[in-house]
């Protein structure tokens, strides 16, 4: 039995949900970003129990297919952009409909009418929070953080940086303080 996940996006919020699944003494084959694949299924009552102890940690239970289907489009996005080392080399409209087995443009048209964004500019953000995290740990230069995220060049990156932040990100790397988002509130 599946469970969807609705703001699980990150390895934080995997470990919250194993250690409520551990406590509640429900066995599962795996947890990915806004999935768990149970053992067995699930009774009500423990459906129950494991909805509400989501929401006591931030999360919830989903069962309404197109919130489903809107979620793993996120963490598609997510997975990609934060937790892998390269960004895939075909289009993305071609990785996520083959991911997900749905045409894209379905996939964008549910998107924005769910999101108020486009999935593109939803990338967009996300590769921008990216940029920031490689900018503060400072071992990348901007050539380096440029083709790792597949942009088509330093002045690519720049452009939309400053598009989304108002900074370029040489500014951004001089800056004391740099300011990150959360990637639970990315987007939202």
């Amino acid at each position: 039995m599946k469970l969807y996940i609705k703001y699980m996006v990150s390895l934080r919020c995997k470990m919250m949900v194993k250690d409520i699944l551990d406590h509640l003494n429900i066995k599962f084959r795996s947890i990915s970003l806004g999935e768990v694949d149970l053992l067995r299924s699930a009774s009500a009552s423990q459906l129950e129990l494991i909805g509400t102890a989501l929401k006591k940690s931030g999360l919830e239970l989903m069962d309404d297919k197109k919130s489903i289907l809107i979620q793993s489009i996120k963490n598609i996005i997510i997975e990609m952009v934060h937790y892998e080392d390269q960004l895939p080399k075909t289009k993305f409209s071609v990785y996520l409909s083959q991911k997900l087995q749905y045409n894209y443009t379905y996939l964008a048209n549910l998107f924005s009418e769910t999101e108020g964004i486009t999935i593109e500019h939803f990338i967009i953000i996300h590769k921008i929070e990216k940029v920031k995290e490689l900018i503060i740990y400072d071992e990348l230069n901007f050539s380096e953080i440029a083709f790792q995220l597949n942009y088509s060049s330093v002045q690519h990156l720049s452009r939309q940086f400053k598009k989304v932040t108002g900074l370029t990100p040489s500014f951004f790397k001089s800056l004391k303080d740099k300011k990150r988002v959360n990637l639970e509130n990315l987007g939202e």
